[in-house]
């Protein structure tokens, strides 16, 4: 409080602050046909970094569309896309070292696979089979790696971010030189976890970069419903944390900026916020209809928008990509994504015993009865649960 009143100017005027709404610039690099708006602007993309985002981009574009399809014929319970924001997690995680840690919310995907996330992998989490990391004991796209330093995710809004910081903390206090990347979207920024994970990172002067996909709805719940203020880059300022508002379908702008923030996260042991301004095309998740709150009036410019991807256009001119290999690879990952399907669909369920193992150094007996009831139980229904001779020991 002191030194706000050294710092503080004096006035005999009474009045009150009323900051300007829409006033913070969005940074933005590439214009629709795929140039510079600058052409004297130094890139610090090479060629092979180039190709793998947008290569990555197309596997996920696949993965996402054929992932619907199949909750729709009933092969797996739930799903997310992330279609029209691929921009966001694989332009942001490409600006990262292999061991900077990501925690994400539930639609990084892209993320995961930049990394090296295997498709049989992504279909051994969403069918739950044995060979899934995380046991079968997530839903669907609740991933995780120790590997490749991504943390599982959570369902509950807002929880990695306070996560990040004390993450983040322990980057400081090994004196390791890495960060903290944790995606969020402006949903989540709505709940207490964000002001209290952003404010103690602040204090604590900690190497996070904090990423708001800013999609314009949380579930159902537009923007302007959520929040008065200048969107979510607006709030960094009054937690004392450098701030920049990116083009979130700009995949230059955004490896940009994280390729800047990464920088000033480690070298500055200091958090970064960046708010990525993009659109969710398709619905929250498979559970959700978007026509009952918004209209296609709404979503066409955005539609049209991704059917030609900037990023493609960019590549095109670098002479690193054809039309023909396009085509050519959307056809490769449309059969690859089928075929780690179909594998997925024939493997087992994980062993009954490790629903019940890693929690406790030796089951309690209240856990031992509830294994008892549930194997008295598959025995008596095995129709409905069709395990394997090693899913029930």
């Amino acid at each position: 409080m002191q030194d706000l009143r050294k710092k503080s100017v004096l006035t005999h005027q009474l009045h009150f602050t009323q900051p300007e709404h829409d006033n913070m610039p969005m940074f933005s690099l590439l214009q629709t046909d795929g140039s510079l708006y600058d052409p004297n602007y130094s890139i610090h993309l090479d060629q092979a970094t180039a190709l793998k985002i947008y290569d990555t981009y197309l596997l996920i574009r696949a993965l996402d569309q054929r992932m619907i399809a199949a909750q729709r014929q009933g092969r797996i319970s739930f799903y997310m896309t992330e279609t029209g924001e691929e921009a966001t997690d694989i332009g942001s995680c490409a600006a990262l070292d292999s061991n900077d840690v990501i925690m994400a919310q539930y639609r990084e995907q892209g993320a995961l696979a930049y990394r090296g996330f295997t498709l049989d992998q992504f279909m051994q989490q969403i069918f739950a089979t044995e060979l899934d990391l995380g046991k079968g004991r997530q839903m669907p796209i609740h991933y995780g790696s120790r590997e490749l330093n991504y943390l599982t995710i959570s369902s509950p809004l807002a929880t990695q971010i306070p996560q990040a910081t004390g993450y983040a903390y322990g980057f400081k206090v090994t004196q390791q030189a890495n960060c903290v990347i944790c995606y969020f979207g402006d949903g989540a920024a709505s709940e207490g976890d964000f002001h209290a994970g952003l404010n103690m990172a602040a204090v604590l002067k900690v190497p996070v970069i904090f990423f708001c996909r800013n999609n314009g709805y949380a579930i159902s719940t537009p923007a302007h419903e959520q929040y008065a203020g200048d969107g979510i880059a607006a709030r960094g300022a009054g937690y004392g944390i450098k701030t920049l508002r990116v083009d979130g379908n700009d995949v230059l702008a955004v490896y940009e900026a994280t390729r800047l923030a990464r920088t000033l996260a480690i070298e500055g042991s200091q958090p970064i916020l960046i708010e990525a301004m993009t659109y969710r095309l398709g619905a929250h998740s498979s559970s959700d209809d978007p026509s009952a709150y918004r209209s296609q009036d709404e979503e066409e410019p955005w539609r049209k928008q991704d059917k030609e991807p900037r990023f493609k256009h960019w590549l095109i001119k670098q002479g690193w990509w054809t039309d023909e290999q396009d085509l050519a690879r959307k056809e490769k990952y449309s059969g690859l994504v089928v075929a780690a399907m179909k594998r997925a669909e024939q493997l087992g369920k994980p062993s009954l015993d490790s629903l019940f193992s890693d929690v406790y150094q030796q089951l309690p007996e209240h856990l031992k009865q509830q294994q008892q009831q549930l194997e008295a139980h598959i025995k008596r229904y095995p129709e409905h649960f069709p395990l394997t001779a090693g899913g029930l020991k």
